[in-house]
């Protein structure tokens, strides 16, 4: 029912292209703790883009994005002091730093409202930026990739029999 409710408004979107997607992908991975549907619009874009495309403008739009939880860890800004979840993540991520990419990687690709607290974590022990939207990229690639293909190929089967 999703996917036929808003055929309309991801064919206006659709003309801004894979900037657009990089776009809109930065704006709904920007917030911090808070999940924005950003993997609802990679899944309707796949109908209307190649869903290769797709993934990587999400994907990369997405690391960027992430950024935001990880600038607030890096600056030092208590936004999740004290919460045992990150208390016990950021722990983790500090006595296994060379594993602690593999887990950005996996928690970037799992949907999961938690990864901003890997980012927090990461800035919070000084990670390289680099490195950090190096392995956050490729777990959001992966992701968006599935849903990009999910969007392509629900709507291939919603309207042809």
């Amino acid at each position: 029912m999703f996917i036929f409710s808003i055929r309309d408004q991801a064919k206006e979107l659709a003309k801004f292209g894979y900037p657009g997607i990089f776009l809109l992908s930065i704006l709904a991975n920007a917030t911090i703790v808070l999940p924005a549907p950003g993997v609802l619009f990679v899944f309707a874009m796949g109908a209307v883009f190649h869903p290769v495309g797709v993934a990587i403008a999400a994907g990369l739009g997405a690391a960027v994005g992430e950024l935001s939880g990880y600038l607030a860890g890096f600056s030092g800004q208590g936004v999740v002091e004290h919460k045992e979840n990150y208390e016990r993540l950021r722990g983790w991520m500090e006595r296994h730093s060379t594993l602690s990419y593999l887990v950005i990687v996996v928690l970037a690709f799992i949907p999961n409202p938690f990864f901003d607290l890997a980012g927090i974590a990461a800035g919070t022990l000084r990670f390289p930026v680099t490195h950090f939207l190096f392995f956050c990229a490729i777990g959001k690639i992966l992701k968006m990739l599935l849903f990009a293909y999910a969007g392509a190929s629900s709507l291939d089967w919603l309207f042809h029999e």
